[in-house]
């Protein structure tokens, strides 16, 4: 009997794989520390209504991209929008579907989404772009591709150029909470390469002590014992510090892009 060809998988492919299998390998520890009450109020002080000021979300399809088992999910059903989950890992996806029956989840790849030309009003992504690299000008394509002219790009993703990326790059190369494809978003590039796909709304620097130790508080390996104890202090630092914060001391960009 002939043997069928074993078909190699694309570079896409090979990059969603790797995420995918990293993802589900810490699934569990991630769920619970950016899933937990402190993390979710951070979300909801300072990167939720940073990522949608101005945006009416009531009635809106909003498809929430990589959206693992849905951090954002409630804030947007809070506010009435029509929610659709997309994650590359089925394990993801309906743990999704679980949580939030009153959503769509959705397995599928950010590179081909397989969803219809200009079919969502809203795509929101915090902190995924980061895990696409070297492939993330392809799906912002499609991004681009699947929102209603008019509609929104709402994205919170580390960035590159700061004090704090240069710290980051070597923990990147010498932890394994990371995968090896995650690099900070060079917003600047983004900028310039779809400057005639978007235009930019907003762009806001921020994350201090509150996104490091409240929000990401798996990564530094603290027990969640522990993380209750500091984390009203640390949101009330991370409040002040904002106000005088800028972009080379920031930790993330919160970025609101409108497709032209």
């Amino acid at each position: 009997m002939m043997e069928e060809a074993q078909v190699a998988p694309t570079a896409y492919e090979l990059a969603e794989r790797l995420q995918a299998d990293h993802y589900d390998r810490i699934a569990e520890d991630y769920s619970e520390h950016y899933g937990d009450k402190y993390s979710q109020e951070y979300r909801r002080r300072f990167i939720n209504k940073h990522l949608f000021e101005g945006i009416e979300l009531k009635g809106m399809k909003v498809l929430e991209a990589m959206c693992g088992s849905g951090e954002t999910t409630s804030y947007l059903l809070e506010h009435r929008a029509e929610v659709t989950g997309l994650d590359v890992s089925p394990s993801e996806v309906e743990k999704f579907r679980e949580r939030w029956p009153q959503a769509i989840g959705y397995c599928a790849s950010m590179f081909s989404t397989n969803l219809e030309d200009e079919s969502v009003d809203c795509v929101v992504v915090v902190g995924g772009l980061h895990h696409l690299h070297p492939h993330l000008s392809d799906a912002m394509r499609e991004i681009h591709r699947v929102l209603k002219k008019g509609g929104y790009l709402c994205f919170a993703e580390p960035h590159k150029g700061t004090i704090v990326d240069s710290v980051r790059q070597l923990w990147y190369r010498n932890d394994d909470m990371f995968a090896s494809n995650e690099e900070a978003v060079d917003l600047a590039a983004m900028r310039a390469e779809f400057s005639e796909m978007f235009e930019q709304k907003a762009e806001i620097y921020s994350g201090n002590v509150g996104y490091l130790f409240v929000l990401n508080s798996m990564v530094f390996r603290i027990p969640l014992s522990v993380k209750k104890i500091y984390s009203p202090l640390f949101m009330r630092l991370e409040a002040m510090i904002e106000k005088i914060q800028n972009a080379k001391f920031s930790c993330m960009a919160i970025g609101q892009w409108r497709k032209i």
